[in-house]
């Protein structure tokens, strides 16, 4: 039941007004309300991440990394009568490990000064909670792009002699070094089939690939393939607008996101030989340059790579899910000061948080793109 507080109205009787934000008739009158901005926060989250669905994702409790084995493949042989079975000789199948490490918390925050709260003609914490969320879905679909280019440049684990498991794979897009190459419809058809035919040579698995290419990528491919077979039939009109994965290449669902690393930045790139112009009035959050994660200081514990190791070549990814994990220890939450510390500074901070680390898993499933006359190196 919600709270009620009496009052007398002109006639002088009592009247009953129910204060919806009170619990279960408390005497505090905003009890409820945090759990409105608690569910704005992670619905801004979830809407704006898509990384965290097309990756093996695990829960880690208890512990500061979580350990992955790789289990490579063995032969088989055909059997001598007489001779006792007691496994291969060589000892196949190797096993290798592969350990994700949680990076320190990662936290967005504001501080709501209460009489800003009060003068405000809209919900400021619901608004503040969406752009917490966006915040950290931003950072968060970074790393793990940026742990599946990692995989899509390294060998596998497996080193044994003779059982040497596939690794990472780059496809260039184009025949030019011009980096409009990243935006032509045929270049990224065919850079499709030749990943999809790779996956399936490195034995991959068919079911869970995607691909994530930048939005102008995206716009330009479905203006072309709509009427020659490459379109899933089962969504069309303007569904196939949204760049929810409803283009479909090769068995392969495209979505698309501002978060890859895209010739050397993030989403997008204006000038040069990029072919795109400046649309104008872009704000400061687009064509963001890729920073240094692997600054020890930042709280990285995961190899995301330099800005120069990440390289200004890459132009998408396309990847079944075993290619990259994503370890939290705490889940997207949400935090709010309260008591002694709201009267003091007369408002509350803020904070939406989350402890979570990347890193590549399964290289055979990771496939980047690029352009330029020679695929981008490797690191860590």
């Amino acid at each position: 039941m919600a709270h009620q507080t009496n009052y007398t109205n002109a006639a002088g009787t009592q009247a009953q007004v129910t204060v919806p934000g009170a619990n279960n008739g408390g005497s505090d009158r905003r009890a409820l309300y945090l759990k409105l901005f608690s569910g704005e926060m992670f619905k801004g989250f979830q809407n704006n991440t898509i990384a965290r669905d097309l990756v093996m994702k695990r829960t880690l409790k208890n512990g500061k990394s979580l350990q992955f084995i790789y289990t490579g493949r063995t032969t088989s042989e055909f059997h001598t009568p007489g001779n006792s079975i007691l496994g291969n000789s060589d000892g196949a199948p190797p096993v290798a490990e592969k350990t994700i490490t949680v990076d320190e918390l990662l936290i967005s925050s504001a501080f709501l000064y209460e009489l800003d709260e009060t003068l405000a003609h809209y919900d400021l914490r619901s608004e503040i909670s969406r752009k917490i969320g966006y915040a950290l879905a931003e950072k968060y679909d970074r790393l793990i792009f940026r742990a599946i280019t990692r995989g899509a440049r390294k060998a596998s684990p497996i080193t044994k002699t003779n059982y040497v498991e596939p690794g990472g794979t780059q496809i260039r897009v184009g025949a030019t070094t011009n980096e409009s190459d990243a935006y032509s419809p045929t270049g990224i058809i065919n850079a499709f089939y030749d990943a999809a035919a790779a996956m399936d040579e490195k034995g991959v698995s068919s079911d869970g690939r995607v691909a994530v290419l930048n939005p102008r990528q995206y716009y330009e491919l479905i203006q072309q393939v709509g009427e020659n077979g490459l379109v899933n039939r089962d969504a069309q009109g303007t569904s196939r607008q949204k760049g929810n994965g409803i283009v479909e290449i090769a068995g392969i669902k495209i979505h698309k996101s501002m978060n890859i690393p895209f010739l050397g930045k993030y989403g997008t790139k204006y000038g040069g030989t990029s072919g795109v112009t400046d649309p104008g009035n872009t704000g400061d959050f687009v064509e963001v340059a890729i920073e240094n994660q692997s600054d020890a200081e930042t709280g990285i514990k995961n190899d995301y790579g330099l800005a120069t190791e990440v390289g200004s070549k890459s132009c998408g990814l396309i990847f079944q899910r075993e290619a990259a994990g994503v370890v939290e220890a705490i889940g997207p939450q949400v935090q709010v000061t309260k008591g002694d510390v709201s009267v003091i500074y007369q408002g509350d901070v803020i904070l939406g948080r989350l402890a979570c680390g990347s890193d590549y898993i399964n290289p055979a499933a990771a496939v980047e793109l690029y352009v330029g006359a020679s695929a981008p190196s490797a690191w860590g």
